[in-house]
């Protein structure tokens, strides 16, 4: 049974220096654990013949397919704000690209496939946990509809990685628009290689941003169209409580997707100075610091770019502040538009903003869990009872407070209160991944090779917005002994 690629590979048409060509270490025993075959046959691949042994052997980097040219990306980045010149896939190979059902090009990537010119001193593996959470919370943000890198398969390798101790040892098969990065532009500023950015500015132009290849200027108008799809991105991780945890340079994807999930989160009680990875010791990616770090990651894109604008340092760096001045009304407009539409607003009115902060801060002096409390209040849109929502707040009062400004709101506006339910149940979700359901899937998986958990998960987290009574336990926050307060990079 012949596993078959249709592979289209421009990125490794590229220069040699954008990335080295390197083959994927074989595994001993490879298992498939989970094959997404909804996605398989989204990207043209047949779901039956990845799942057979040959298949498995494939997404294990134990056989490379024909049409495959395995390459590591070469890219730098700014990791917690110190520049890194070389950085690159250190533990991840892309095998190629194809092209979906809706006619876009997908990178097809093995994570954990071994090493790779770049992985300084590392073993270029991934451990089964790290990659049971990307797979999961990368599924969660597609089925929430937050734009993502996606996970088609996960395999158990058969041998261990020595980590604080000997784990099994795991192969994730990423799927991405592709694997451009900041920090890919940032490794060829830091050498000077102009006509490197400028390669890769095209490539990118064409493969993301085709409308902009015959623009006037179109490096400026990349520029502004990675911050807009930045600003968008960030603010609908706001709206759903999740916290990537580490947005370095190199983990800010250029298409304006959700990427490299390691010690990310989504929160459970609201507090906007929330951190959960290990590593993050000052807070620098909080929750409420993330619309800040984009902008200053996409300032440091915009440094790459200069010498693409003008020859005149002074004209192409208020070219620059220009559009990177976009963003903060970019983020703010998709931000506010989305509160509203978690509060069952349907226009905008004065005072709206002032609404709903005041409901954040609420819920954040009370230990509000951030996500039933909206999914709470739409269940209380129709009838008004809110004994849902106040029971979530340490002192209820604080809620009573603010529901009486909502009522008066929602009020003003025509739609049904069926009309208004409906659509706040499509945008606030009753299932996220909450991190102590994710852990419990790991530990099951990791100490007794039982993937029972990661199914059910995986189900139940395909359709965030339904109520899934049989699973409502799923919707819970953790009891004060299930509470997950830190997360790690398992690099």
């Amino acid at each position: 049974m012949t596993v078959h690629f249709p592979f289209q590979n421009t990125y490794a048409a590229l220069p040699s220096g954008f990335f080295a060509r390197v083959a994927p270490t074989p595994v001993a025993s490879p298992r498939l654990i989970k094959l997404n075959r909804p996605l398989a046959k989204h990207l043209g691949l047949d779901p039956d013949r990845l799942a057979s042994p040959e298949g498995t052997e494939i997404l294990a980097g134990k056989l490379v397919p024909d049409g495959a040219d395995p390459i590591a990306m070469a890219y730098a980045g700014h990791q917690f704000g110190h520049f890194v010149p070389q950085l690159g896939d250190g533990r991840a190979i892309l095998l190629g690209e194809v092209i979906d059902a809706d006619g876009v090009r997908r990178d097809i990537q093995l994570k954990g496939s071994g090493p790779t010119p770049f992985s300084r001193r590392g073993d270029g593996r991934a451990a089964l946990g790290p990659v049971l959470r990307e797979y999961i919370v990368s599924e969660a943000m597609a089925a929430l509809g937050i734009p993502t890198t996606r996970s088609l398969a996960a395999v158990v390798t058969g041998e261990s990685v020595m980590r604080e101790t000997p784990l099994p040892g795991a192969v994730l098969t990423r799927v991405a628009s592709s694997h451009i990065r900041v920090g890919t532009f940032q490794y060829f500023a830091a050498r000077g290689d102009t006509e490197g950015v400028r390669r890769l500015a095209d490539h990118v132009i064409g493969r993301h941003y085709p409308d902009l290849a015959n623009a006037e200027r179109p490096y400026h108008g990349l520029l502004g169209a990675v911050i807009a799809r930045q600003a968008e991105l960030v603010a609908r991780w706001l709206l759903v409580g999740f916290i990537h945890g580490v947005m370095n340079t190199d983990n800010t994807s250029i298409s304006g997707e959700t990427i490299d999930y390691g010690p990310c989160a989504f929160m459970d009680h609201y507090d906007p100075a929330t951190v959960f990875s290990s590593i993050d010791e000052q807070g620098r990616y909080a929750y409420a610091n993330q619309p800040r770090i984009a902008l200053w990651n996409l300032t440091r894109l915009a440094e790459c770019l200069l010498p693409l604008f003008s020859d005149q340092q002074d004209k192409a760096v208020e070219e620059a502040q220009s559009a990177l001045g976009d963003f903060a009304d970019l983020f703010s407009t998709a931000y506010q538009a989305g509160l509203r539409a978690k509060l069952g607003l349907f226009t905008a009115r004065e005072g709206d903003r002032e609404l709903a902060q005041d409901l954040l801060n609420a819920m954040a002096g009370n230990q509000a869990d951030f996500t039933l409390t909206f999914r709470h209040l739409a269940d209380a849109a129709p009838d008004q009872n809110l004994d849902g929502v106040r029971g979530l707040f340490a002192d209820p009062t604080a809620f009573d407070e603010w529901a009486v400004r909502w009522r008066q709101r929602i009020a003003e506006e025509p739609q049904s209160a069926g009309e208004r339910q409906a659509a706040m149940r499509k945008v606030n979700p009753a299932f996220i991944p909450r991190n102590h359901r994710v852990e419990a899937v790991i530990e099951a998986a990791v100490n007794r090779d039982d993937f029972a958990l990661f199914e059910e998960l995986l189900a139940v987290l395909s359709k965030p917005y339904d109520d899934q009574p049989e699973f409502s336990a799923y919707a819970d926050p953790p009891e004060p002994d299930q509470r997950v307060l830190q997360t790690f990079c398992g690099t």
